[in-house]
C-alpha cells in the first residue's frame, strides 16, 4: 500500500482513538525506526516505555522466533512450562508472592483493584494521586487522577478518593474506616515526569502498616530497568504488597503482570478472575529474553550510565535556553519542563529525525532505549538544540 492509501484506510476503518502523526513505520532495530520512504529516526520515546531493549531485540526475536513454531497458546487451564519460569524469575527479582499474567498495564491494575477489594472484606476506597495515570479501562480511569481523561464517561466507579501527590498529611486526612489501599506511580509519566520523594514513600509504606492498608505501586512504565534498577520501589527502600508491571517486559509484545505479596496471594480463588490470553507461551519467551537480555548486556548499569550523561547534557540545554524551566526524572525515565507549549518543539524535532514525546502540554518525556549510546544521546541532544535554537 501506498502512503496515502493507507492514510485513507485508517480514516474509513478504524476508530480515532488516537491523535496521530503522518508517519508509516516499518522496520526498527535497537534505538533506530524507518519510515515507508526508507528515512530512519532516533526513538528516544519508544512507544511509552515498551521498548527498554529498544526494537526487535536479538534475545527476544530468538525466543519468540522458536516458539511460535512449536505452540502459540495454551489456555490457562492448563500447564506451560514457559509461564512457570517466568513467575519464578518475576518473584526472584522482586519479593514473595505470587504472580497473576493480564495483556496489559490497565488490565495488571484492575486485577490489584479487585484483589484489594478482597482483602478488604466490605473496605473498598482506595486512595490514588492528582495526576496519577493508571490505565482506561473504567476503575482504573477512575484510579487516574486527571479529569480530562474521564471526561463523557462519568459516573466513574465509586471507591477511589485522589489527593495531593507527595503530601502525606492529605493522604492521612483521606483515610476512613472503608479505605484499604493505597496506590500510586513512583514517577507519573502522563502526569508530568513527577517523581515521589523518599520520605513520602517511607511515610506511606509506614501508614499502610499501621492501618492495615495495602500499598499499591503502579510500575508499568517505571519497571524493568527504566530507573536503573529493575523496579523503581527498590531506589525506596520498601517492599509493596502488589506491584503491577506491562509494557518493557514483552520487549515490544503485550503483557501485564500483579504481583502480590505471598500472604495476598491466595485470595483469588479459581473463577473470581482470569484472563484469556495472560501469559502465553510466546509472550513468555519474549519476557524471558529480555531479563536475558539484561543480564547477559548489563543493561541496568547502562541505564545509570547513560542517564547521568544525558541529565548532563540536558542541563547544558537549561543553561543555554532559559524557555527550559526544569528538568527531573531517574535513570533514563526524564522530562524537561518548559515554558512554552511542547508539542511545537516535538512535531520540529520529528521533522529532524528525532521521535520525543510531549505531556502535561508542556513537559518533554525522554525515554529511550535502556542500551541506548553516547553517540545516539549525542546526536539527540543535537537535534533538540538545534530546534530549540530555531525556537529562540
Amino acid at each position: 500500500m501506498k502512503l496515502e492509501e493507507i492514510f485513507q484506510v485508517y480514516q474509513e476503518n478504524i476508530m480515532p482513538t488516537y491523535s496521530k502523526v503522518p508517519l508509516v513505520f516499518v522496520k526498527g532495530k535497537g534505538s533506530r525506526l524507518w519510515d515507508i520512504n526508507g528515512r530512519a529516526y532516533l526513538d528516544f520515546f519508544p512507544g511509552w516505555g515498551v521498548g527498554n531493549l529498544g526494537h526487535c531485540h536479538p534475545k527476544v526475536m530468538q525466543g519468540v522466533r522458536d516458539q511460535i513454531s512449536k505452540l502459540i497458546f495454551v489456555p490457562n487451564n492448563y500447564y506451560h512450562p514457559f509461564q512457570a519460569k517466568l513467575a519464578k524469575e518475576l518473584i526472584y527479582l522482586s519479593f514473595p508472592g505470587k504472580v497473576f499474567f493480564a495483556n496489559s498495564g490497565a488490565e495488571a491494575n484492575e486485577g490489584a483493584i479487585k484483589l484489594a477489594r478482597k482483602f478488604g472484606k466490605g473496605r473498598y476506597e482506595i486512595i490514588t494521586f492528582e495526576n496519577a495515570f493508571h490505565g482506561r479501562t473504567l476503575a482504573a480511569l477512575a484510579a487516574t487522577g486527571q479529569k480530562k481523561y474521564q471526561a463523557g464517561f462519568e459516573p466513574m466507579p465509586e471507591g477511589f478518593k485522589q489527593v495531593k501527590f507527595n503530601d502525606i498529611k492529605a493522604v492521612k486526612q483521606a483515610v476512613t474506616d472503608k479505605t484499604v489501599a493505597i496506590m500510586l506511580e513512583l514517577i507519573q509519566g502522563e502526569g508530568g515526569v513527577n517523581v515521589a520523594d523518599k520520605d513520602f514513600i517511607l511515610a506511606l509504606r509506614k501508614l499502610c502498616d499501621e492501618k492495615n492498608l495495602l500499598l499499591i505501586i503502579d510500575e508499568v512504565q517505571t519497571g524493568i530497568g527504566r530507573t536503573a534498577k529493575m523496579f523503581g520501589y527498590q531506589h525506596y527502600g520498601i517492599t509493596p504488597d502488589i506491584m503491577t508491571l506491562a509494557k518493557a517486559l514483552g520487549g515490544g509484545l503485550p503483557i501485564g503482570v500483579m504481583i502480590a505479596k505471598r500472604e495476598l496471594s491466595d485470595l483469588f480463588a479459581p473463577g473470581m478472575h482470569a484472563s484469556t490470553f495472560g501469559g502465553g507461551p510466546v509472550i513468555c519467551r519474549a519476557a524471558l529474553g529480555v531479563f536475558k537480555a539484561m543480564q547477559k548486556e548489563k543493561i541496568l548499569k547502562n541505564c545509570q550510565n547513560m542517564g547521568e550523561y544525558l541529565l548532563e547534557k540536558l542541563k547544558l540545554l537549561k543553561d543555554a535556553f532559559p524557555v527550559i524551566k526544569e528538568i527531573r526524572g531517574i535513570g533514563l525515565m526524564l522530562g524537561v519542563e518548559l515554558a512554552i507549549e511542547g508539542k511545537p518543539i516535538v512535531e520540529k524535532c520529528m521533522l529532524q529525525g528525532l521521535l520525543i514525546n510531549c505531556t502535561h502540554d508542556k513537559v518533554l518525556r525522554l525515554m529511550p532505549a535502556l542500551n541506548i549510546t553516547k553517540n545516539e544521546i549525542d546526536k539527540a541532544v543535537k537535534i533538540l538544540e538545534n530546534v530549540l535554537k530555531e525556537r529562540a
